[in-house]
């Protein structure tokens, strides 16, 4: 579980998060949701002890990251919107790279190689250098070296950007197994259908605030409002940066 109280964060003269606080359950997906500018890459950098926060409180299955960075990133998957593919190595050596700093086995790091490549529907790939991916393919590797060590918590930074109908209903139904194994994903995502189909609860932030949490159901019902898009629009006060 993932818990955060008035979390705020400046550069400079911006005031990236005003005040976040929600709670991110295990065995559910997350998402977050605003207008471009609104926070979420920030906030998700955070969560993970990239950045530091200026005020409020956070914890990963009650561990301050600022404190105890190690162990919360031990036990999580970060997907953030910059790859770091290595383009002369393979799929396999890339993934295989990582495992190792990750202090996973030599016969455990192969299995799991093969499980995530079949989870994310990605063995066209998995002997292939990464130069020439196309943007699906690379996110595809990234996801996949996210997954690779079994984190118990999941943060994804547009996860689905890119990629072709195939390839975001096999991300999707990973994510959808993830969900069904405990883990806690946490996502930042502009699309409302994979918002609507694919997350258990939903926290909308805007200007670096948190404007409202609950289910996408819960939300048209504060609204009153039977459309998520409009429902997110009526909460935000803006349609600026929303994706259908």
């Amino acid at each position: 579980m993932i818990e955060t109280h008035d979390v705020r964060k400046q550069f400079g003269s911006i005031q990236a998060l005003g005040g976040v606080s929600f709670t991110a359950r295990d065995g559910q997906i997350t998402a977050l949701l605003g207008p471009n500018g609104a926070g979420k890459t920030t906030l998700l950098r955070t969560l993970v002890g990239m950045l530091k926060r200026d005020h409020g409180s956070i914890a990963v299955d009650g561990v301050d990251p600022e404190k105890d960075p190690y162990t919360v990133r031990a036990n999580i998957g970060f997907l953030t919107d910059q790859f770091g593919l290595y383009e002369r190595l393979s799929t396999r050596e890339y993934l295989t790279y990582f495992g190792q700093l990750n202090g996973m086995a030599s016969a455990d790091l192969d299995r799991r190689i093969d499980e995530v490549s079949v989870m994310l529907d990605m063995d066209d790939i998995l002997e292939r250098r990464s130069k020439g991916f196309s943007q699906g393919q690379r996110i595809k590797v990234a996801l996949a070296r996210a997954l690779l060590h079994r984190p118990r918590h999941l943060l994804l930074d547009e996860p689905t950007r890119g990629l072709d109908v195939m390839s975001t209903r096999a991300v999707r139904q990973a994510l959808a197994t993830l969900r069904s194994e405990g883990c806690c994903v946490v996502m930042a995502t502009h699309v409302m259908q994979e918002v609507s189909h694919l997350c258990d609860d939903v926290i909308v932030i805007a200007k670096g605030h948190t404007v409202a949490q609950g289910s996408p159901q819960q939300l048209c019902q504060r609204t009153g409002i039977a459309n998520l898009e409009d429902a997110f629009v009526s909460l935000v006060g803006t349609d600026e940066g929303i994706v259908a």
